[in-house]
């Protein structure tokens, strides 16, 4: 669903943000893309979601090959995906209904299909008591659960999420994260981008480290399966 082959992406002045990387995240999955900060796993997701082009090797997704996007689908590739960052990304002066109801809006959704999606998104994240709130009234976990919401609002096949705790309490980020595994249990798949190694530990989801750009470890690929021979 998601194939990096051989991706390298170099930014100006020989800045080399990726090097050589290939990795297949498979339908329903949920893998984290760890790493310290500048490793590379940003630009990684903005490979995904077509906001960067590969300067060498090919990105895959669904069916799109994001070097040969032209600018019409490149919204028809975005909207099949869910985005979640780290500052929430939300517009102020919008309740949290509005803030969700905008994704759907901007695509030329009809009012009669976007008002029962965003109920039953918000109610999916926990927050349709809080639909009529400003983001200035909510937690900044309600913030990520309503980035979180918009994100689910299209139905996408896979959500993004670039260090979508980073801002949070522990608390918070418990919230966050369970919320994230319930998403992932009803068949979407998730891309986890963090670096906080806490999460990762305690939870058995594959695991996909860069180091300088470098993929350095795969879980999927280094770790033995249960009952493999030795």
């Amino acid at each position: 669903m998601i194939k990096f082959h051989k991706v390298s992406k170099a930014y100006p002045k020989g800045v080399l943000a990726l090097r050589d990387v290939s990795f297949h995240v498979g339908k329903g999955e949920f893998a984290f893309l760890t790493g310290h900060s500048g490793a590379g796993k940003s630009t990684a997701l903005r490979l995904i979601y077509a906001e960067e082009l590969p300067t060498e090797g090919e990105v895959r997704i669904s069916g799109f090959r994001t070097a040969k996007l032209s600018r019409r689908e490149i919204p028809k590739l975005r909207r099949r995906l869910g985005i979640v960052f780290q500052n929430f990304r939300l517009l102020e002066d919008r309740t949290a209904e509005e803030n969700v109801a905008f994704a759907l809006e901007v695509t030329g959704a009809r009012r009669a299909i976007i008002d029962p999606k965003v109920t039953r998104v918000l109610t999916q994240v926990g927050l349709a008591g809080k639909a009529r709130s400003f983001p200035g009234e909510l937690s900044g976990g309600e913030q990520q659960r309503v980035a979180i919401a918009r994100a689910l609002v299209n139905d996408p096949f896979v959500l993004l999420a670039d260090e979508p705790t980073g801002n949070l309490d522990e608390r918070a980020t418990r919230g966050v994260v369970q919320l994230l595994r319930d998403i992932n249990a009803n068949g979407t798949a998730v891309v986890m981008a963090t670096h906080d190694l806490e999460i990762v530990r305690h939870l058995p989801y594959r695991s996909i480290e860069l180091q300088d750009g470098a993929l350095v470890y795969d879980s999927a690929v280094d770790e033995p399966q249960a009952g493999a021979l030795p």
